[in-house]
């Protein structure tokens, strides 16, 4: 399929009010492709007028439209749907990734270690900053040591974060910043850290970036989320993550450039010092850990690990857990807990019931907190959490990166508490909100490879349709944040929405196979089996102002 174009308007009268339009008026009629809408599922054009949505339907009746539009986009096939929400994402570590070395597809630790030798060399003087390894796919099974790294970068200071963002290992310049990081929990003696020493860690390394390098990593972000078709990120920053400043960051771009939607949470207990008011936080929510990750073996579960004497860490108790979630329901904001292993889910929701003894159900239910990554819910958890109304924040592509036989979940837990993870088609037959994210820069910006992941999760009872998991990358983010109902493309709604390059879709009867509501008529979504080709965003608007445009159509207005 081409890529789409603009149609060119030559007469007077058209140029003349080309010279006069504002964003608050200027109408785009796209025709000639394929639009999502529940609503209009045959639909093939789409009118927008300033920010809102105003029409939905086929060519013939673009043709009525064609006459008044500002400007004409030919889709020339182009899909356009909804623009994604990424549910979680960190975007300063994402903006600094984006300028960092990636050891994610290093095959062994002699791999990375000349990798990292190799851009040491290209950024002398630089802080460096390297991510995403995983020993687990290394032939040598171990993480490098403060030595090798130091061979490698010399007196650099160098932080070497692993693919989970719980350890890293960094260089001895670095610690020499601080050397009392070697007393703190988490210092393993080698260079590898973790906990406390972690986040002594990362609070070096923030303190020797600029504020004009993260904001120019906020930047980066966001302009690559854009460019993902996303047009709304929540921002799930915590103390031990990145500084609070970086939310003053975020608001003045966004106040001179159109970017992706940044909805702010802040994960401190009790709020910390965090102004509610002039930061517009919806809540106390994100990477507020009740225990760490699977990979850096800080989860935390009721038996020990399969692969070492350890059964992970703790950092909340069930009494802390009642007392945010209390606190912030009283105030009508959203409470929210990082929690990956099975204990670690056991005392965060028996925290919650002793919540609800004091505030009661419907309050929770009208707070809607939530949950990251929940990855090992119980049977009885996953009916709670949807009596309760509280939304699993959840990332697929850890099913797709960690979950198959034989992989990092199975070799630290064993094949028999590793099968269960990530329930999402339990979550979603109980009734919760699943909102999908990537955790970025854990594992990338990328939402069809999310919806893809949920589509062919590794179990086959856990697997959702594609039109469920295109839902919850998309409505369900919204409704995450409380908004039941953006994400959806009708007439009246936002215009914001992506457009893609799609050169595979699934024939019509398995569109109908593969719907949630398999009597309805239905839009139909690409082929995301895993040997087709993903979408390519072509566009992505946000209330009709343009903040990604591979081709400079011209869709809407890129700044405020």
């Amino acid at each position: 399929m081409s890529a789409y174009a603009l149609s060119s308007r030559h007469d007077s009268r058209t140029r003349r009010q080309d010279r006069v339009v504002t964003s608050t008026s200027k109408r785009v009629l796209l025709r000639g492709g394929r639009v999502y809408s529940p609503a209009t599922p045959q639909a093939t054009a789409m009118l927008t007028v300033g920010d809102k949505v105003a029409w939905i339907g086929d060519d013939g009746g673009a043709a009525s439209h064609a006459p008044s539009a500002d400007v004409v986009v030919e889709l020339d096939g182009a899909l356009v749907t909804p623009g994604f929400v990424d549910a979680h994402v960190h975007l300063g570590p994402t903006g600094f990734a984006l300028q960092s070395l990636d050891l994610s597809s290093t095959v062994s630790l002699a791999d990375a270690l000349e990798q990292l030798e190799r851009f040491a060399c290209s950024h002398s003087g630089r802080v460096l900053h390297a991510y995403g390894w995983d020993e687990t796919k290394w032939s040598e099974g171990r993480p490098m040591t403060m030595a090798e790294v130091d061979r490698a970068v010399g007196r650099a200071v160098a932080y070497i974060s692993r693919v989970d963002s719980h350890s890293s290992v960094v260089s001895s310049a670095l610690l020499d910043r601080d050397p009392s990081i070697t007393q703190r929990d988490g210092w393993h003696g080698n260079g590898v850290v973790e906990r406390d020493a972690h986040h002594a860690v990362r609070t070096i390394t923030h303190g020797l970036w600029t504020t004009a390098e993260r904001e120019q990593a906020l930047r980066a972000a966001l302009t690559h989320a854009a460019s993902r078709g996303l047009t709304c990120v929540h921002e799930v920053n915590a103390p031990h993550i990145a500084p609070y400043a970086d939310f003053a960051a975020l608001r003045a771009i966004a106040d001179t450039t159109t970017v992706s939607e940044v909805v702010p949470y802040w994960g401190a207990f009790r709020g910390g010092d965090a102004d509610l008011t002039g930061d517009g936080l919806l809540g106390f929510a994100g990477d507020l850990c009740v225990d760490g990750a699977v990979g850096s073996r800080t989860a935390c579960m009721h038996e020990a690990y399969a692969d070492a004497d350890t059964s992970g860490h703790l950092y909340l108790n069930r009494e802390q857990v009642a007392e945010h979630v209390v606190y912030c329901t009283e105030r009508d904001l959203q409470a929210g807990f990082h929690v990956i292993g099975d204990r670690a889910m056991t005392e965060t929701m028996a925290g919650f019931e002793a919540a609800v003894k004091l505030v009661g159900v419907a309050a929770l239910v009208r707070a809607r907190h939530r949950l990251e990554h929940a990855e090992m819910p119980t049977p009885e958890a996953v009916q709670a959490m949807a009596r309760l109304g509280v939304v699993a924040s959840v990332q697929p592509a850890f099913d797709a990166e960690w979950g198959a036989a034989a992989a990092l979940y199975e070799q630290r837990l064993g094949a028999e508490r590793a099968r269960p993870m990530n329930p999402f088609g339990s979550m979603h037959r109980a009734g919760i909100v699943l909102a999908f994210g990537s955790d970025s820069p854990v594992t990338p910006l990328d939402p069809w490879a999310g919806v893809r992941a949920a589509v062919f999760h590794h179990a086959e009872h856990e697997r959702l349709t594609p039109t469920a998991a295109f839902d919850a990358h998309t409505r369900g983010g919204h409704r995450a944040r409380r908004d039941d109902a953006a994400g959806v493309l009708k007439p009246g709604a936002a215009a914001t929405y992506a457009v893609w390059r799609v050169d595979d879709e699934l024939p019509r009867p398995q569109v109908v196979e593969w719907s949630s509501d398999p009597g309805a008529d239905v839009p139909s979504l690409p082929d995301l089996h895993p040997d087709k080709k993903l979408p390519v965003c072509l566009t992505t608007v946000v209330a009709g102002a343009t903040a990604y445009d591979a081709q400079q159509l011209g869709t809407g207005n890129g700044s405020r």
